[in-house]
């Protein structure tokens, strides 16, 4: 390909100004634009806000299957995070940007086991983070890594559990339900889905947990709460 052409594609997909030279972050000089840095973190915000709307939709509560959907929602809101980071940038950039960010993206999801998919979107907040420190804007790399900090933190504020009761009698099932919710309820703890298993005499609980709170707490408010024959045999699993 002749050298004008490929300048005159990359100057299209903003890897080159029109004059030929390499175009460059903003550097720490970045900081000093108020205006974009309060735009940034609207754009992060309303992100945050509006898939927030959509992972907590009320008809979603009660259909989790097992653990990895009850934590779906804090995926939602992560990638919706880091699409409204790439999108600030590609604006920056251009859109070859966003063919880097989705190749490095689709990389660590098919290539890299990170677990679950709330910690494949962390992995790749912070690979989009670095990003942006690599290309030279600190005040975005900066503002990303201390919204995503506090969201973080508010989104792991609560412990979500995952609780299987076995061996309890079939007619005492509907029943045993009732008695665990009623007695994590009391402990501060919210019902996000529930399963029971008549076959298997068994019954799957979902819940979010207040910090500080154990599975030993629970367990032993159970066996001083409920009635024998709602009491079985307990598995648990959290993230």
């Amino acid at each position: 390909m002749p050298d004008h052409t490929f300048m005159l594609l990359a100057s299209d997909l903003g890897i080159l100004d029109m004059s030929g030279g390499a175009i460059t972050g903003e550097g720490w000089a970045g900081f000093t634009d108020v205006g974009f840095l309060l735009t940034f973190v609207g754009r992060l915000l309303l992100a945050t806000v509006l898939a927030a709307v959509l992972a907590y939709h009320p008809k979603a509560s009660r259909k989790y299957d097992n653990l990895e959907q009850a934590e779906g929602p804090k995926s939602f809101i992560l990638y919706a995070v880091v699409a409204a980071i790439i999108g600030t940038v590609v604006l920056k950039f251009g859109g070859i940007v966003g063919f880097v960010v989705f190749g490095i993206g689709g990389l660590l999801r098919f290539r890299t086991n990170v677990g679950s998919a709330t910690a494949t979107g962390r992995v790749i907040l912070a690979t989009v983070i670095g990003l942006c420190a690599g290309l030279d804007l600190p005040h975005v790399a900066v503002l990303s890594a201390a919204f995503a900090f506090g969201l973080v933190w508010v989104l792991d504020a609560r412990t979500t559990y995952g609780m299987v009761v076995q061996g309890l009698a079939k007619g005492a099932i509907d029943g045993a339900a009732a008695a665990y919710r009623r007695e994590l309820e009391a402990l501060g703890c919210h019902i996000i889905g529930e399963h029971k298993n008549i076959e298997k005499r068994s019954l799957r609980i979902f819940f979010r947990g207040p910090a500080g709170i154990s599975t030993d707490d629970a367990e032993d408010r159970f066996k001083q709460k409920l009635r024998e024959k709602h009491l079985g045999a307990i598995e648990w699993e959290w993230r």
